[in-house]
């Protein structure tokens, strides 16, 4: 039985319509290259005009000045080295908070099946239907006074981790990854000897190497790119994340060195989805071990 597709190999073969697919394929990729390129190119060669020459109407295609000094500038002004290292550091955090706390929760509802495991796993993923800004406010004054703690977290890196544990979509691509790893092999651990945590640790966790870099890449990214969260809750310009420690010395820096101060706030997350693509996409399609 052939594939259907939106054009035939008869079609394909002729000449007319060989010419039609790669003009209308090109136009596609070209035009999504533009839209996902195109700000990043002018970002990037902004960050290199002088004041007058960014400003101009219309923009510049190619920068008629040239001005890296715009990018060391940025550094000291922005004091870009302190955000970088609060950053990295909260990054850091919830990573490690969200593989130890996510996983177990995972590999819980997907092998020890726990009474009630499927009503929490729902209860689970419809708080993604929850649109992150209606938890804004309940989330901002559960950190301000911590029931039973009454501990205020602002200023410190636990307003940063806690919330980011409760992460419902990594819960989820983890217990789908562990759901496809075959049971007669946890079974024979079992016999064997091997306690659940053995288990977890010996077997689940060396297959699972490809989810837990797409997590570990979600947990990084999360953190880097939030914005509302850390300008509420860290104040203390000395512990501000890169996004909010920009906005925060914006004032009275000229337009070209902030958008450098933005490019060098975007290159990390750049390179580290160019060095982990394949581990992305190869993480969120793979099935764990064929039995």
């Amino acid at each position: 039985m052939s594939t259907r597709t939106l054009i035939s190999p008869a079609q394909l073969a002729r000449p007319r319509g060989r010419i039609l697919y790669w003009v209308v394929f090109a136009a596609v990729v070209g035009g999504f290259t533009l839209a996902f390129l195109g700000p990043l190119y002018w970002m990037v060669s902004s960050g290199f005009k002088d004041t007058q020459e960014v400003i101009q109407t219309p923009p510049t295609l190619v920068p008629g000045s040239f001005a890296p000094e715009n990018y060391s500038r940025a550094w000291e002004v922005m004091d870009l080295a302190t955000l970088l290292f609060n950053t990295l550091y909260y990054a850091l955090g919830a990573l490690a908070f969200q593989l130890v706390l996510d996983v177990a929760a995972a590999y819980s509802l997907s092998k020890l099946r726990p009474v009630l495991g499927k009503a929490v796993l729902g209860m689970m993923l419809a708080t993604l239907m929850i649109p992150a800004t209606v938890l804004v406010v309940p989330q901002y004054l559960t950190v301000l006074d911590v029931p039973i703690f009454e501990r205020n977290l602002l200023n410190s890196p636990w307003v940063i981790w806690l919330p980011s544990v409760t992460n419902a979509f990594n819960i989820f691509l983890l217990k789908r990854f562990f759901d496809s790893i075959p049971k007669e092999l946890l079974d024979a651990a079992s016999i064997d000897g091997a306690s659940p945590t053995r288990i977890l640790w010996s077997i689940v966790l060396p297959v699972s190497r490809p989810i837990l870099g797409v997590v570990s890449i979600f947990a990084v990214v999360g953190v880097w790119k939030d914005f509302l969260w850390p300008m509420l809750t860290l104040p203390d310009p000395t512990a501000q994340t890169l996004n909010v420690g920009i906005y925060s010395l914006s004032a009275g820096v000229p337009v070209n060195v902030l958008i450098a101060a933005l490019t060098i706030a975007s290159v990390p997350t750049l390179l580290l989805f160019l060095v982990f693509q394949r581990n992305i996409m190869g993480g969120l399609t793979a099935g764990g071990l064929k039995g």
